[in-house]
């Protein structure tokens, strides 16, 4: 894609919505590291199902050791590979007391070394608690990127080198959250809703996926 492209593809996606936000719940900056390490292979609407009375009574690290692993099993029972999760956030929660004071560290190779704690979460917390411009790519990113041309890569850290090129400023804070709002809800997997994409004439992938109107009328037609 070319960089006046990018401009304006970042432009149009920042005008329809100019503070956008991780859709995680969260009270502080552990309860956000928290909240990544527990979104892996779920929804960002299930992570919050299960954590909010859990943030309620363990929003620290000393309160999530306190709470133990059979009650943290219990608030999680409805995640994804729960078990082994719940043992990873009793883990970097005794790494966050004996190693850094119970503070987040605000450093990407810290936030890697604690237990349960990858490359893009690190780069959520990185940007969310501590304004960073980092781009966590996740799989909506990934296939917005690659589906569009504005960052295409084999895997989710040679997209993540490509952004880091290509975003200009004043996008590069956001970034990530544009693009994860916009696959989640507009370029979906199966069927991206074309018709209504700011960027569409900005974007190579074809066909494009007309309105449902279109479609039902098609259907009928071939019927």
């Amino acid at each position: 894609m070319k960089k006046a492209d990018v401009v304006q593809f970042f432009a149009r996606l920042a005008e329809d919505n100019p503070h956008p936000e991780t859709e995680l719940e969260y009270v502080n900056a552990f309860t956000l590291l928290v909240a990544v390490v527990l979104s892996a292979q779920m929804t960002d609407a299930g992570v919050n199902k299960a954590t909010r009375r859990l943030f309620a009574q363990a929003d620290t690290p000393e309160k999530m050791l306190a709470l133990g692993e059979d009650a943290l099993k219990e608030h999680l029972k409805t995640i994804n590979f729960y078990n082994t999760k719940a043992r990873n956030v009793l883990a970097l929660s005794r790494a966050l007391i004996e190693q850094h004071g119970s503070e987040i560290p605000a450093d990407r190779a810290l936030l890697e070394a604690l237990p349960g704690v990858g490359r893009k979460t690190a780069n959520v917390v990185l940007n969310c608690a501590f304004g960073r411009e980092t781009f966590a790519v996740d799989t909506h990113i990934f296939r917005v990127c690659n589906r569009t041309r504005l960052a295409p890569g084999k895997t989710p850290l040679a997209v993540e080198l490509k952004l880091e090129k290509a975003v200009p400023e004043p996008f590069r804070l956001h970034a990530h959250h544009w693009l994860i709002l916009h696959g989640r809800y507009t370029c979906k997997a199966r069927t991206p809703e074309c018709w209504r994409c700011p960027v569409a004439d900005l974007c190579p992938f074809k066909p494009k996926t007309p309105p449902p109107e279109a479609r039902k009328v098609r259907s009928k037609q071939a019927a």
